[in-house]
């Protein structure tokens, strides 16, 4: 038999009140898993189909018209900042903190957002076995493959992980800012560097972006970081 008035409406305001209760979710499932993968796919496509994305070359040669010994030093020290040198060692400085915190819901989302990252690079770049820009001989070559950047996929992915673990107190938004700017300017520098393409960099940080972020939802599905309840019960002795 079809729902009467009263029982439609109950319906209608149970689906309300289960969509309120999970809207923070639903918007971290668009705005940071769904939407990265479509534009990671998208440009996983030209790339597979070895497709000349226009803004590519164009961005590169605009950006190589900055070229100075100042800019030279600032756009390597993000280089360098950017993985070997910065996020690797705060990447796993962090996942010890939160270890020796005891904060293990917390670590084991940082381990597996870094870790799981860093495979993923190495796994899309030998699939698509995309070769460095060759546009002009770079003064920091590099000599594995292209597409996704792993400075701009690790710098996301820790940047994503703080802003994440940081979104519910005091300082989410200092914290944001500070991704944003620092993710921003290690993606730029791999341009001014000549050692990316635009596009290695956009699929480098959507990678990033989707992955860290499901994981977030996968282990904080049902309370926020830093909650009582977030703290899992420390492995038996």
């Amino acid at each position: 038999m079809p729902a009467g008035p009263a029982e439609a409406r109950s319906r209608l305001s149970s689906l309300a009140a289960v969509l309120r209760g999970n809207l923070g979710l639903l918007v971290v499932l668009f705005a940071c898993v769904l939407l990265p993968l479509w534009v990671f796919a998208e440009l996983a496509d030209e790339v597979h189909e070895m497709e000349a994305l226009v803004f590519d070359d164009a961005l590169l040669m605009r950006l190589h018209g900055w070229t100075s010994p100042g800019w030279d030093r600032f756009f390597l020290w993000f280089s360098l900042a950017g993985y070997r040198y910065g996020v690797i060692p705060v990447d796993i400085l962090l996942s010890l903190a939160l270890l020796a915190f005891r904060r293990w819901r917390e670590a084991v989302f940082a381990i597996a957002a870094f870790a799981g990252s860093a495979l993923l690079n190495v796994a899309t770049k030998h699939y698509f076995q995309r070769a460095r820009p060759s546009l002009w001989e770079s003064i920091a070559p590099e000599t594995t493959f292209s597409f996704p950047s792993g400075h701009a996929m690790g710098s996301m992915t820790l940047a994503a992980v703080l802003v994440l673990l940081a979104w519910h107190t005091r300082w989410r938004w200092p914290v944001l800012v500070l991704a944003v700017v620092f993710t921003g300017l290690v993606g730029v520098s791999r341009l001014y560097l000549g050692v990316h393409y635009p596009s290695d960099v956009l699929g480098g940080w959507a990678a990033g972006l989707a992955w860290t972020s499901g994981a977030y939802l996968v282990l904080f599905r049902q309370r926020r970081p830093w909650q009582d309840g977030s703290r899992w019960s420390a492995p038996a002795a």
